[in-house]
């Protein structure tokens, strides 16, 4: 097998993608960044063996002159909602199936692709779907390439877009009405995901595979806010709403300029996003529980600049990098 040296990420100047650079760059290899806009990835321009370039990733000649030479890719590319500007289709299902192709083109072999646990391709929720559809995108081509899947659960961290949000919530709101209160996760540090990565550039026995990623402990989604409320020192009352509620919740939110929760979502929760078998290690290192390492990141803010990053992070949410 021939050695992993050049890595191109596709996506990596997010919240999960900076996490994954740094630890590949740690880790010796030599790393493209593919980003939209350069200026928006100077936390990563610094590190040692980065390279970062501004690309149309939905350009093929541009794409593929970016892929060229590379011993290997990585595809992070995913959002959370829909807009005007970006889809399902185009980012989770037509961008991986284009990406594919081009490795098989440039005699890249080995693809590495982000996708979501519980991507189902009879999933009521669009995005789990999309997600779905792109896995099969890119396993079509597996006799060609060396793919490995990676399905995390909810994704935890200094900059996420999970609890963050919540905290920012809860610092606002003396009241809090949660949709779909007993949904499930499993939610899985961001350095336990990028370590996962990493691991799996090389190693052969993820070849052909899909791997869950999850945490060591699974949560309600009621118990995550009351545990965040609890981090943050706030008393606040937590409303749990019926399914009925929830979808009417979900309805007028999608409505918003902000989109902070849609149906979509919700049809996302109705689906429990938990591993099938529990995670207690990944790769031999013992996965992170979210009560050692939330603390460290959660509180903090005044209730102004809550409301602020309350705004950004939604606004993130949507799609926006």
């Amino acid at each position: 097998m021939q050695r992993i040296r050049q890595v191109c990420v596709i996506g990596g100047s997010g919240f999960v993608g900076s996490a994954i650079v740094q630890k590949l760059s740690t880790a010796g290899y030599d790393v493209k960044v593919l980003t939209r806009r350069r200026e928006s990835s100077k936390h990563l321009i610094l590190l040692p063996n980065v390279q970062v370039v501004e690309c149309d990733v939905f350009n093929d000649t541009a794409l593929a002159g970016q892929i060229h030479g590379q011993d290997a890719v990585v595809n992070l590319v995913g959002i959370l909602n829909e807009s005007r500007h970006a889809s399902f289709e185009a980012l989770h299902v037509e961008l991986p199936r284009r990406i594919a192709d081009i490795c098989c083109k440039q005699g890249v072999r080995r693809l590495l692709h982000m996708s979501a646990l519980k991507a189902s391709s009879d999933a009521k929720s669009a995005y789990l779907r999309s997600k779905a559809a792109g896995e099969q995108a890119v396993l079509d081509r597996s006799s060609e390439l060396d793919v490995t899947i990676l399905r995390p659960s909810v994704i935890f961290g200094r900059g996420d877009q999970f609890l963050s949000l919540f905290a920012s919530v809860v610092k606002v709101l003396p009241v809090i009405a949660v949709a779909k209160p007993n949904a499930r996760f499993q939610p899985i540090w961001v350095e336990d995901v990028a370590h996962v990565c990493v691991a799996a550039l090389e190693n052969v026995s993820t070849y052909g595979r899909s791997m869950e990623l999850g945490g060591p402990q699974v949560y309600t989604l009621q118990a995550l806010i009351s545990f965040i409320a609890f981090l943050l020192g706030k008393k606040r009352r937590i409303i749990a709403l019926s399914d009925k509620l929830s979808y009417y919740q979900a309805y007028v939110m999608e409505k918003l300029p902000v989109k902070l929760m849609t149906r979509d979502n919700l049809f996302s929760m109705e689906v429990d996003s938990v591993c099938a078998q529990p995670v207690k290690e990944l790769f031999g290192v013992p996965t992170s529980a979210l009560e050692a390492i939330a603390p460290e990141y959660i509180g903090g803010d005044t209730p102004r600049s809550a409301y602020d990053r309350f705004r950004s992070l939604a606004g993130r949410a949507m799609g926006k990098r």
